[in-house]
């Protein structure tokens, strides 16, 4: 019997799935306690099935999805990568996930002094000097990142500085966090190499210059050769320089944008520090800074006095809370843990093999799909759609490569590539899965010659073929419906 009807639809009267027991205290009426306004009327519509029932409905949708336990899941500039399980143990851990936020401190010790370690070990890893934990993701790092270049200025009646200059390759995320922060945006065009164009940026700058927003190595894959002239520019017309790090797995152990001129940045924990990304979280943005900016960051900060570990709110002026408690303590606990399994050693090696499997894919396609000549990327690099398309769109690629197996890649992303397709294989992934992965693309490139069709009509293996992705946005089915 094939389980793939929704869990109302198995539903039949009279089927139970659980037995309470016998009620043993006071039976208290629940219109006595609630308002009646808030209380339902009705018969509560909820399915009638066995235990089995139930199991098998949730253990096939499970098989329903794709995730990076299941598959490859090369989706670039967001480092789908495998996430050892020892880092699951860790967090589970019954004095990590059952500690109470409001626990006083003397309760805390342990979980006080792992958040302070691992800003400690982010900070060497960063070249910064301090920093906070609290931020629930990158783009919220972001934004804490910004609000600490704007109270910086503030302090310094520099009211003038309000705009922040962004490359046209940056991440979508980062003129919106610039809005977000009062800023109005500056965009600067790549030049041919896709790299920062220095005298479009020295054209840029000036006395309303808050700062520049950059990633390094970029969302092409390209690493900032001119980066020192770059963050000097943008210091000596007075503006500060915020480090995207959500592309820090290519740098990790060998070099530090605190080094390369850097402010402030933030790191993906979820993504570069092994937590599972997807979904829409948890996810953790840790978010370090220069000293001169430390007493602008948001309270409480972790504290070592002697042997004792603390939460302060002596922070001059700080930019007050970001979020609830001190963040999500369940992905700093992983983060901890897979900064300690690995060592300086074995996070200098992530960023080395990120970019060796990179390079290693990317001259796999190079015959095929459409990449600059003479280029060597780090973690991630961008095609360009297929060498012959015969009137075939990434979209197809895409769609094609679900047929085989393998979640696609990122499409039409970074907008400065025509027909984009950024590929991030991540350093966690086998030769033989790189080998497999290039195996199937080149097979759709030798497919697009000979039977475009094939490729123009895929998927053909997966339930829902191609769907309207614009009216599936917009209009949510989120109940069921008789």
């Amino acid at each position: 019997m094939k389980y793939d009807k929704l869990i109302f639809e198995l539903s039949k009267p009279g089927k139970i799935g659980h037995k309470l027991p016998e009620l043993d205290v006071e039976d208290v009426c629940i219109k006595e306690l609630i308002p009646a306004e808030l209380l339902n009327d009705g018969e509560i519509d909820l399915p009638e099935v066995s235990e089995p029932e139930v199991v098998r409905h949730f253990v096939n949708l499970s098989n329903k999805n794709f995730g990076v336990d299941t598959g490859f899941y090369p989706l670039g500039s967001c480092t789908m990568k495998y996430n050892p399980k020892i880092n699951e143990a860790m967090c589970a851990l019954p004095g990590f996930a059952t500690l109470h936020p409001n626990v006083p401190e003397c309760g805390a010790q342990g979980a006080l002094q792992l958040m302070y370690e691992l800003g400690e070990a982010l900070n060497e890893t960063s070249g910064m000097d301090a920093c906070t934990l609290q931020p629930a993701a990158g783009a919220h790092g972001e934004i804490t990142g910004i609000m600490l270049f704007k109270a910086y200025h503030e302090n310094n009646k520099d009211f003038q500085r309000d705009k922040i200059i962004i490359p046209d390759s940056a991440h979508g995320t980062n003129p919106a966090t610039a809005t977000m922060a009062g800023y109005k945006i500056i965009e600067i065009k790549s030049c041919e190499s896709g790299l920062v164009d220095i005298e479009a940026l020295k054209a840029a700058v000036g006395d309303d210059t808050a700062g520049l927003m950059l990633t390094n190595p970029n969302t092409l894959g390209l690493f900032e050769k001119d980066i020192q002239e770059i963050t000097k520019i943008v210091h000596e017309a007075g503006g500060l320089v915020y480090y995207d790090g959500a592309n820090a797995n290519a740098i990790l152990g060998h070099v530090r944008p605190g080094d390369m001129g850097f402010d402030a940045i933030h790191y993906n924990l979820h993504k570069t520090f092994s937590t599972p990304h997807g979904g829409g979280g948890p996810g953790a943005g840790y978010v370090g800074c220069k000293d001169f900016l430390k007493d602008f960051l948001p309270v409480p900060i972790v504290v070592k006095n002697g042997e004792r570990y603390s939460l302060s709110y002596d922070v001059p002026k700080t930019l007050g809370k970001m979020k609830d408690f001190y963040g999500h303590f369940g992905v700093l606990v992983r983060t901890y843990a897979y900064v300690l399994s690995m060592g300086s050693d074995g996070l200098k090696k992530v960023s080395d093999y990120a970019v060796l499997n990179s390079n290693y894919l990317a001259n796999q396609l190079r015959d095929y799909y459409n990449l600059p000549e003479n280029v060597k990327f780090k973690h991630e690099f961008v095609l360009g759609g297929l060498k012959n398309p015969n009137g075939l769109v990434t979209l197809d690629v895409a769609k094609r490569l679900m047929d085989m197996g393998y979640h696609p890649p990122t499409v039409y992303f970074p907008l400065i590539v025509h027909e984009a397709l950024m590929v991030e294989p991540t350093e966690s992934e086998s030769k033989e899965t790189l080998d497999g992965f290039a195996e199937s693309m080149i097979k759709i490139a030798k497919e697009a010659e000979t039977n475009p069709e094939i490729v123009h009509a895929a998927p053909h293996d997966t339930e829902i073929k191609r769907p309207d992705e614009t009216l599936a946005a917009k209009e949510l089915i989120l109940k069921y419906t008789k």
